[in-house]
């Protein structure tokens, strides 16, 4: 009798990229491509944006409550970004893991370090690179979601953001969203056949020995 489906314990896909290089966009385009992605909702401190869903974009609390959160150690990682705190909830991330379900994070590299630490083999990070300074300041602009001075310290802090892809395991340079999009869903599937994460492997050999 063959295995359905081998046993495999999920992974956490890190994705970061100075803002306006494309990671949302990827993120976006690869969980209405992959049933077996989930993405992780944050919780922020910052106001909502229009279009913007509490629960679905994040989870929406004050300062006050953010950090009671952190005193209860309710956080695999947490950071402060441009005035504003971003948590990363442990219950839902682990639950998913557990049930080999894969989760996706759009967050910065200093969320991508602590989880490094928390994490361990479960990890695997992407660092999305514009293919420009200029591409990537017309992409910022364009989107219109901020302020000119917004845009110009997210133009500022993209240097130092990107000093930080040598701690990633892959890097995604965003030419054509498309083809980023293939490259990341390339690195899912190599990494989702790791013979460390198939926890159900001994048992199929097994069985394979047996005759089954």
């Amino acid at each position: 009798m063959a295995f359905d489906r081998i046993a495999r314990r999920g992974l956490m896909l890190v994705l970061s990229s100075p803002s306006g290089a494309g990671k949302t966009t990827i993120s976006r385009l690869l969980l209405e491509r992959d049933p077996a992605l989930s993405m992780s909702v944050s919780t922020t401190t910052r106001p909502m944006r229009p279009g913007e869903e509490d629960g679905r974009d994040y989870h929406f609390v004050d300062p006050t409550e953010f950090n009671l959160m952190i005193n209860r150690q309710e956080f695999l990682e947490h950071a402060k970004v441009f005035g504003n705190y971003y948590g990363t909830p442990r219950s839902a991330v682990e639950g998913a893991l557990s049930r080999g379900s894969d989760v996706i994070f759009d967050i910065d590299w200093q969320g991508a370090q602590q989880l490094s630490q928390m994490a361990g083999g479960d990890l695997v990070r992407v660092f999305i690179l514009p293919p420009s300074t200029e591409e990537l300041d017309r992409r910022l602009h364009t989107r219109a979601q901020d302020s000119d001075d917004v845009v110009a310290a997210r133009m500022a802090k993209a240097a130092d953001e990107m000093s930080h892809w040598a701690e990633y395991d892959f890097i995604v340079i965003n030419e054509d969203v498309e083809k980023s999009v293939a490259q990341v869903q390339a690195i899912l599937t190599a990494e989702r056949s790791r013979r460390e994460r198939q926890v159900g492997l001994s048992e199929f050999v097994k069985r394979l020995q047996e005759g089954y």
